[in-house]
């Protein structure tokens, strides 16, 4: 390719798009740290059980674990999306549960399988990392399910409380539930980046718009959990779309994705890819 070629090209894209390719061949952009001992693991979708992979990854090898796993919302005592005809929600994603998942498991059994998941995050967490755990309080048969019976017994820390925009609430019992809770499991070691310990624990952060996954959270709240941290590998073993990797890689941090669905891990892979194009306009 000629000389000439090359300073062509540019001229034909948008000006905001010249400005920003200028501005960034002029800055030094940090490399991403590599973690040898992970290689095999770090920048990809596995596309399998999150338990298995985590059995898989060596002790105390993951500094991060950002995740929100399915809420089994379609085991209630409400009319919401139990039926499966979708009760009051008839436009509601969860209708027909997830991918490979129905979202409608006993209870007993989802919390076993959830407490398992937690004991595997914490066997692959450093003594200085924390998992930032994305759940969700409701009302069942009139009393509060607060997840106690989940996180009990994990070095829970704090909670974060996610604000939301308003829903619709059709139960006259109690009012309209406007948030979601993070849980901080932290291991004795983990302290929060420099001047993250600012932040209140409260953020109000809009829902996620246009993604196709039943059930997506916002780059927002992935990126703010990372970003509060100081370093090491960032893990994900509910993947879904691909939220987390994404913050991963707007903060230039190694990550790793478990994914069960083949449908998810390949809707996570295109949105992945084109995070990672708009990083080269």
């Amino acid at each position: 390719m000629s000389p000439n070629a090359t300073l062509i090209e540019p001229i034909k894209a948008p000006f905001n798009q010249v400005v920003r390719k200028l501005i960034r061949a002029s800055e030094k952009q940090p490399e991403k740290p590599v973690t040898k001992s992970l290689n095999s693991w770090t920048g990809k979708i596995h596309c399998m059980d999150a338990i298995k992979l985590m059995e898989s990854l060596p002790a105390e090898s993951v500094g991060v674990i950002v995740t929100s796993p399915p809420y089994n919302i379609k085991n209630s005592t409400g009319n919401g999306l139990k039926n499966g005809s979708g009760g009051k929600w008839p436009g509601a994603g969860l209708i027909k549960g997830y991918s490979t998942h129905n979202d409608a498991m006993p209870h007993d059994e989802y919390v076993r399988w959830q407490r398992n998941c937690l004991t595997a995050m914490i066997r692959v967490l450093r003594s200085d990392g924390a998992i930032f755990y994305n759940h969700k309080w409701r009302v069942q048969g009139g009393l509060l399910q607060d997840r106690s019976d989940i996180v009990s017994g994990f070095p829970v820390r704090q909670i974060v409380i996610w604000k939301r925009k308003g829903g619709i609430n059709f139960n006259p019992g109690y009012f309209l539930p406007t948030y979601e809770v993070i849980y901080l499991i932290a291991k004795p070691d983990f302290k929060l980046a420099p001047k993250a310990n600012a932040q209140g624990d409260v953020w109000e952060i809009p829902q996620a718009r246009d993604n196709n996954h039943p059930a997506p959270f916002p780059v927002e709240l992935a990126q703010r959990c990372i970003s509060a941290t100081v370093g090491g590998v960032i893990l994900d073993p509910f993947m879904g779309s691909g939220t987390t990797a994404i913050a991963a890689e707007i903060l230039n941090r190694e990550w790793i994705g478990v994914e069960k669905s083949s449908k998810y891990c390949k809707m996570a892979l295109k949105r992945i890819k084109e995070h990672q194009k708009t990083k080269l306009v």
